[in-house]
């Protein structure tokens, strides 16, 4: 093969001094005319373009949706932290002011000779058979 090969010099070739063919390429490729399935693809590709757009513009609104909704829930966060606040210092303050006193004067009496029963066997003893399913 090499004996068939112009002698430039005393090296050969190398790819980039060949020739380029494009003979066998204009027979079958024209710019001038619009490819069968060129419209197709540019209505795809159009579509593609505007899917994705919508998508990206769901996606923001979505976000800014999000972030609103949340500076919300915060801020009902902590009224509902205030209020629970507030109605715990006043069961603190009430739960001060009641005392032994304050019961027999509303007519409660004190409990005496408090018993507890204890049941062994009822609940607590509770097999579980082995072969329940």
């Amino acid at each position: 093969m090499r004996a068939r090969i112009q002698k430039i010099s005393r090296h050969a070739p190398s790819i980039f001094q060949g020739k380029f063919d494009f003979a066998y390429a204009h027979a079958r490729v024209s710019l001038s005319m619009e490819h069968p399935f060129e419209r197709y693809t540019m209505q795809a590709l159009v579509l593609v373009l505007l899917a994705l757009a919508g998508g990206y513009l769901y996606f923001v609104s979505s976000s800014v949706l999000n972030v609103m909704a949340r500076r919300e829930a915060m801020a009902q966060v902590s009224q509902i932290q205030g209020s629970i606040g507030g109605a715990e210092q006043r069961y603190f303050e009430l739960s001060q002011a009641v005392t032994v006193q304050t019961g027999i004067a509303r007519g409660l009496t004190p409990v005496a000779k408090t018993q507890y029963i204890n049941r062994p066997g009822n609940v607590g003893a509770a097999t579980i058979a082995r072969n329940e399913i």
